[in-house]
């Protein structure tokens, strides 16, 4: 062992300590603490390679003195000496993971052995720490290096998205803005990380979207609109320990191709309109012009009955474009029990026709509800009339209406030949009918797609569960206070 190693010796003055300076001075420096002050001292002054203490030093107990500068040099190798080795005092050494202890009788030699294999096991325990040090630092540096080859990649998926994406954290401050972002609200990725949005971008929509009371509650269909004429369906997201993600898609061709469309749509069935109601005026004439045979009489109803269906469809058609423009923002509080039945008195004669048996529930004390009332009226006539439509001659409907939370839930079921599993995601689609539906029942195929888009105006959910041959349950939930689409486009 070098001679530079320090062992120091903490042992009341007695001739052990004598034999063990004398027989550790050969190989070893060695420095001798009297008491705990001048042991305290010693190792803020020096750098010890090894600690033997006596189990009674100073009127303290050795182990308790070892316990707590172990504290403070966890790496420090200790040696206990006492004059007898009681069992007690051995499973202290151990459970405090000292190198051992000496007793006597005891020889220089064994004192050296005792103080070398200290030494020796501290050395291999220091070369194991450090080689595990090196390891782990190696470790920790090729993962920053993945970390910033990762960060790299994401910063160029993050600046190259074609949608515009914004991070806040949760006071609303701007933590990362791509230049989609960047273009289309005119910012400066620079000066605008850091502060709050508010401050920088001042779109009155944006600024509502991001300025909403709930902002637990995801939003993914936002309008944004700009001076420019440009469109933007923008989302808003809360991110777990981050904040809120503000994304942006630009729908303006959509936009304008749906607003084609729906022209083009209102347009062609204006025209086709005026010339129907004509010829149903004709035909209604032709049975006063002169005394029909029946062929004639049965054509001509034939000719009526078609007509009436197309003009039926151009109606739906004109409407659904209506309702999908959300032209109409008129909202007033209104009893659905009282809508609700004036769709049943009307219906009461195709209920009589198939001898239908309705089964209406509704809750006392509804709350009057915030919405547009003919288009709820629509609504009504719409699902409860297919509910009367596809049910079996003499079967049942059963209607009920409830209130829960700050929402009314309507449920209307049937028991006609219900739905097929792969026609059900597609009922709310335009011009869709069920697969299993006969094409003796008339139908434009767009009333439930009429149904959704004012459920949807009016901040509501509807949705179909149904078993093919057991009939069908439609449910619609409406907010009791909907404020009307666009209305919620802007802040008041």
């Amino acid at each position: 062992m070098p001679k530079s190693d320090l062992i120091l010796l903490a042992l009341d003055d007695s001739p052990i300590l004598k034999l063990m300076a004398s027989a550790l001075s050969v190989n070893y420096k060695t420095a001798i603490a009297n008491d705990t002050k001048s042991l305290g001292l010693l190792l803020l002054e020096t750098t010890p390679a090894l600690l033997l203490v006596g189990e009674r030093f100073d009127g303290h107990e050795g182990l308790k003195v070892a316990r707590e500068l172990l504290e403070r040099f966890p790496t420090l190798p200790f040696l206990i000496y006492t004059e007898k080795a009681k069992p007690e005092l051995i499973k202290g050494i151990f459970r405090l993971g000292l190198s051992g202890f000496l007793a006597p009788p005891l020889k220089t030699d064994d004192i050296v052995v005792a103080v070398e294999d200290s030494l020796r096991n501290a050395h291999r325990v220091g070369d194991w720490l450090r080689r595990e040090v090196k390891r782990t630092t190696a470790t920790f540096r090729k993962r920053a290096e993945i970390s910033e080859t990762e960060r790299s990649r994401l910063e160029a998926v993050f600046n190259n998205i074609h949608d515009s994406v914004m991070i806040l954290d949760f006071d609303k401050n701007i933590l990362l803005v791509n230049p989609a972002m960047c273009r289309a609200f005119g910012l400066n990725a620079r000066t605008a990380v850091g502060k709050p949005v508010t401050d920088v971008i001042n779109q009155p929509d944006l600024l509502a979207l991001v300025s909403r009371p709930d902002q637990t509650d995801p939003l993914q269909y936002y309008e944004v609109s700009f001076p420019d004429g440009r469109v933007g369906n923008a989302q808003f997201n809360p991110i777990q320990d981050v904040g809120f993600a503000v994304t942006m898609q630009d729908i303006t061709y959509l936009k304008e191709v749906d607003r084609a469309r729906s022209e083009i749509v209102h347009t062609v069935s204006h025209d086709l309109r005026s010339p129907l109601t004509s010829v149903i005026g004709y035909t209604e004439l032709v049975e006063r012009a002169g005394e029909l045979n029946d062929n004639q009489r049965d054509f001509l109803h034939r000719i009526q009955e078609s007509i009436r269906h197309i003009t039926s469809l151009i109606n739906d058609l004109l409407d659904l474009g209506s309702v999908e423009a959300d032209f109409d923002t008129r909202r007033e509080f209104v009893q659905p029990d009282a809508i609700l039945r004036y769709t049943l008195d009307m219906l009461q004669g195709q209920i009589r026709s198939k001898k239908l048996k309705v089964n209406v529930d509704i809750a006392s004390s509804l709350p009057a509800i915030r919405v547009n009332p003919i288009r709820l009226r629509q609504v009504l006539d719409n699902v409860v009339g297919n509910a009367i439509k596809y049910s079996n001659n003499g079967g049942e409907v059963n209607v009920s209406v409830m209130a829960e939370d700050d929402q009314i839930i309507l449920n209307v079921r049937d028991n006609g030949p219900g739905i097929p599993p792969a026609d059900q995601p597609h009922v709310f689609d335009k011009f869709y009918r069920g697969s299993n539906i006969s094409e003796q029942v008339t139908g434009s195929g767009l009333g439930l797609a009429i149904v959704k888009t004012i459920v949807d105006n009016h901040r509501g959910r509807i949705w179909v569960e149904s078993a093919e041959g057991r009939g069908s349950s439609f449910f619609i939930v409406l907010p009791v206070n909907a404020e009307p689409a666009q209305a919620l486009k802007r802040p008041a």
